[in-house]
C-alpha cells in the first residue's frame, strides 16, 4: 500500500537524490498521503483563473467554483468537545459541505502539546486562522483531515466514490495493468485526433489488450501518471518523443513541463512532553486502539512574506527584476510556448509575494519517540523542472527533473522559514515541551551553513503539479478549460497535473474540487440535449491480437464497446458509461 518508487533526476548537485514514491494502489494517492484536508487560498485559485484568459462562455475554475465543488464532495464532521478544546481548534462548518462522499473531520484522540501550538505562533507574530477553509488560510491552526469518524478509518477516494456503487454493469476496474498507450483513428471537422481506445498490458512480457471508448478518454494519473501517459501515446514535445523513439502523434510542447513541488526541511528538538511516537512506541494496549491511532499530525500554518523578510516588496522587486536571467538560464525547455508559461507562471508567483499568501508552510510533527520536529516547506517555489520519458516502453520509469533550487530564491525563502521555526521554537508556551535541537544544531547558524545544510536534507511533501498545465496553448498549456487535451478530440486530464501555479494546500482537497467539476463538465456535454451533437461515432479497429473487455470483465469480441475509459495513474482502468 506504500506504492513504488520510481528513479529521480537531478540536475542540481547541491541536492541530494533520493526515490519518488507513487501509489500505485485502487485509490491513488489518497491511499497513502498524510491525509491533510487543506484547502489553498481565494486569492491563489483566482490568479490561476486570471491566466486563463478564457472566454466569458468557457468553464471557470475561479474560487467560487471550487467552493462549490468541495462542498459536493465533503461530508464535514467537527471534533469532539474535548479535542477541540485541548488542540485549541478553530472552524467554521458553514465553509464545509455536510453530504458528500469524502469524509472531513478531526482525530478522535489528541495530545496535550498540539494545543501549544497556535498560542506560540500567535506570540511570534502568526495569528489564529479561524476559519481556514473559508478562502484566507494564513495563520495558524490544526487542519481537517480525510478521516471517517464513525470508524476512524482514512477517508479516501475508493472508499468514498467506489465502494459505496452497488453493482452495475457498467463499470469495470482492472488492476494490476498498465496502460501501454492511447489509441488514435481519425481527425474531426476541427482538426483534432479522435481518440478511439486505450491499450493496456499486465507486464511488459504479457499481450496487449485494446479497450475501446466511443465517447471519451479522461486521464487521471497525476502529475507523473497522466504525461507518461500522453508521451507514450505519442503526444508530447517533438524532440523527447523522438529521443524517446516513440512517433509523434500530436506535438504538444508543454506536455510534461512546468514541474513545481513543494519542498520541507526539519528541524528537530528533544521532546520533553509525551509524542504520539511514545505512545506507538510502547505497544500499549492504548497504542492501540482505534481512537489513539486516529491520531495524525496537522497542526500546520501559512506564513507570508512580511514574517520572513524585513523588506517583502524587495525582495518581490529583485524577483521582477531576475525574469529575464531565469528565463534564459533555468527554462528546462527551448520551446517559445513553453518558454512564455514559464514567464507567466514567474510573474503569477512573485506577486503572490506581496499578497497575504502563505509562502512558507509550518508543521508540528510528533510522530517520532523522543523527538518533536518542525518542518519548514516552501509553498510557492520558483524553480520549474519536468517530466519526460527516455524510453519507448511504459513499462520503465518516466524521468523526473524537478530543478529542485535550480532558482537561488528558494533557498532564500526555505532559508527564512528555517530561522522562523527557530525563533518559534523559543516561544512559549510550545518552548516547555521542546529541548535541546538535535537537527540541525548548533553548528548551522548562519546563512550560508543553513544553504548548505538544507541541499542536503530537503524533501519532497509530494505535491507536484503542473505538467498537464490547464493554460492557453500560447503559454504551453496542455487542457483547456474544459480539461481537453489540445489537438485532441476527446481525451481530458483530470488531477493535479493542471495546475500550473503551486498553491498553499495539500493537493487531495484541490484534486477532488477538479474531479467534481469534471464529472460536471462531462454530464453537462452528454446530457440529452447535448447528445446529439456529441463524437461517438469513431471506433477503432483492433488487430486480430487485440481483444476487448467486455462489461462483467471478461475478453470479448470487438464489438462491445466502452463508452468512456477513466485511466487512474498508469496501472489502473476505470471504464464506465456515462
Amino acid at each position: 500500500m506504500t506504492g513504488n518508487t520510481k528513479p529521480y533526476l537531478n540536475p542540481t548537485p547541491t541536492v541530494d537524490s533520493y526515490n519518488y514514491q507513487l501509489a500505485q494502489v485502487l485509490g491513488g494517492s489518497s491511499a497513502i498521503n498524510g491525509m491533510y484536508y487543506v484547502r489553498p487560498s481565494r486569492i491563489e485559485v483566482d490568479a490561476w483563473n486570471a491566466m486563463l484568459g478564457s472566454p466569458s462562455n468557457s468553464t471557470s475554475w475561479n474560487w467560487d467554483t471550487f467552493l462549490s465543488m468541495w462542498k459536493k464532495s465533503e461530508a464535514f464532521d467537527p471534533p469532539s468537545s474535548d479535542v477541540q478544546s485541548m488542540a485549541n481548534i478553530q472552524y467554521n462548518a458553514e465553509s464545509y459541505g455536510s453530504t458528500g462522499n469524502i469524509h472531513v473531520s478531526y482525530p478522535g484522540y489528541m495530545y496535550p502539546v498540539v494545543g501549544n501550538w497556535t498560542p506560540s505562533l500567535s506570540a511570534v507574530g502568526i495569528s489564529p486562522a479561524a476559519d481556514p477553509a473559508g478562502g484566507k488560510n494564513t495563520g495558524g491552526f490544526v487542519s481537517t483531515l480525510a478521516i471517517n469518524p464513525s470508524n476512524w478509518t482514512r477517508s479516501y477516494s475508493k472508499s468514498g466514490y467506489i465502494d459505496p456503487l452497488p453493482p452495475r454493469g457498467n463499470l469495470d476496474i482492472l488492476v494490476s495493468s498498465t496502460v501501454t498507450r492511447i489509441v488514435f483513428g481519425n481527425k474531426d471537422s476541427n482538426g483534432n485526433i479522435i481518440a478511439t481506445g486505450v491499450e493496456f498490458a499486465s507486464s511488459v512480457s504479457s499481450p496487449k489488450t485494446v479497450v475501446n471508448a466511443s465517447k471519451e478518454v479522461i486521464l487521471t494519473g497525476g502529475a507523473l501518471g497522466s504525461p507518461n501517459i500522453l508521451l507514450h501515446s505519442g503526444i508530447g514535445p517533438k524532440d523527447v518523443l523522438d529521443s524517446a523513439g516513440v512517433a509523434v502523434i500530436s506535438e504538444l510542447p508543454g506536455v510534461g513541463q512546468h514541474l513545481q513541488d513543494h519542498l520541507a526541511a526539519p528541524v528537530n528538538f528533544e521532546a520533553k512532553v509525551q509524542t504520539a511516537g511514545d505512545v506507538q512506541a510502547s505497544g500499549s494496549d492504548l497504542s492501540k486502539e482505534p481512537i489513539v491511532m486516529s491520531f495524525v499530525n496537522s497542526a500546520t500554518s501559512y506564513v507570508n512574506a512580511s514574517l520572513l523578510f524585513d523588506d517583502p516588496a524587495g525582495f518581490a522587486s529583485g524577483m521582477n527584476d531576475a525574469l529575464a536571467s531565469s528565463v534564459s538560464n533555468l527554462v528546462p525547455s527551448q520551446d517559445s510556448e513553453v518558454i512564455e508559461g514559464y514567464k507567466a507562471i514567474y510573474q503569477t508567483t512573485q506577486k503572490l509575494i506581496t499578497q497575504d499568501v502563505g509562502q512558507v508552510e509550518l508543521l508540528l510533527s510528533i510522530n517520532s519517540p523522543n523527538t518533536i520536529t518542525i518542518q519548514a516547506a516552501i509553498q510557492h517555489p520558483f524553480s520549474q523542472g519536468r517530466v519526460y520519458i527516455n524510453s519507448p516502453s511504459p513499462f520503465d520509469p518516466i524521468v523526473i527533473d524537478p530543478q529542485y533550487f535550480s532558482n537561488p530564491a528558494d533557498v532564500a525563502i526555505l532559508r527564512q522559514g528555517i530561522k522562523l521555526v527557530r525563533t518559534l521554537s523559543q516561544a512559549s508556551p510550545i518552548s516547555a515541551a521542546l529541548g535541546a535541537e538535535k537537527n540541525p544544531g548548533p553548528n548551522v547558524a548562519t546563512d550560508d551553513e543553513i544553504d548548505a545544510w538544507l541541499a542536503g536534507v530537503i524533501s519532497t511533501e509530494f505535491h507536484p503539479l503542473g505538467t498537464c498545465s490547464m493554460l492557453p496553448k500560447a503559454l504551453g498549456g496542455v487542457v483547456n478549460t474544459d480539461l481537453q487535451v489540445y489537438g485532441l478530440a476527446n481525451v481530458r486530464v483530470a488531477d493535479a497535473s493542471i495546475f500550473p501555479v503551486s498553491f498553499t494546500a495539500h493537493l487531495m482537497s484541490p484534486t477532488y474540487a477538479v474531479a467534481e467539476n469534471a464529472a460536471e463538465i462531462i454530464k453537462k456535454k452528454y446530457s440529452p440535449s447535448a447528445t446529439a451533437t456529441a463524437t461517438g461515432s469513431n471506433q477503432v479497429v483492433p488487430s486480430e491480437t487485440e481483444k476487448n473487455i467486455n462489461q462483467n470483465g471478461a475478453l470479448s469480441s470487438p464489438t462491445n464497446d466502452l463508452t468512456t475509459i477513466i485511466l487512474f495513474a498508469v496501472t489502473l482502468i476505470v471504464p464506465f458509461v456515462l
